[in-house]
């Protein structure tokens, strides 16, 4: 970036400005996809264990997780756009709708106990 910058003769400033630009629109949203690809698999690996349910580790126990993650999490959240996590409502509709697909697997893996 620097080399750039100095390049357009934009200085420090432009710098800075090209940096936050990068990791905006490249670096952050990948972290949400990461954290929304962990979240997954987490739900995913629990679906095929097939814990207990009464143990509260059913794969949509991770949407309760979320939903009091949401409640006790009372200060402002960054924008969406400049956090490196998911928000807490994309995270809880992610994961309802994610832990329905393997919602079977989960079935499967307790009818087999």
């Amino acid at each position: 970036m620097s080399i750039g910058a100095a390049a357009l003769g934009v200085g420090q400033g432009g710098a800075d400005l090209g940096g936050l630009v990068a990791t905006v629109t490249f670096n952050l949203p990948f972290s949400r996809l990461h954290e929304t690809e962990a979240d997954r698999m987490g739900v995913e690996l629990a679906a095929r264990a097939g814990y207990d349910p009464r143990a509260g580790y059913d794969p949509r126990a991770a949407v309760v997780l979320w939903q009091k993650m949401a409640r006790i999490s009372q200060r402002a959240a960054p924008p969406a756009l400049l956090s490196t996590y998911p928000s807490n409502e994309a995270r809880i509709k992610d994961l309802e709708e994610y832990s329905a697909k393997v919602l079977p697997l989960y079935e499967q893996a307790r009818a087999g106990r």
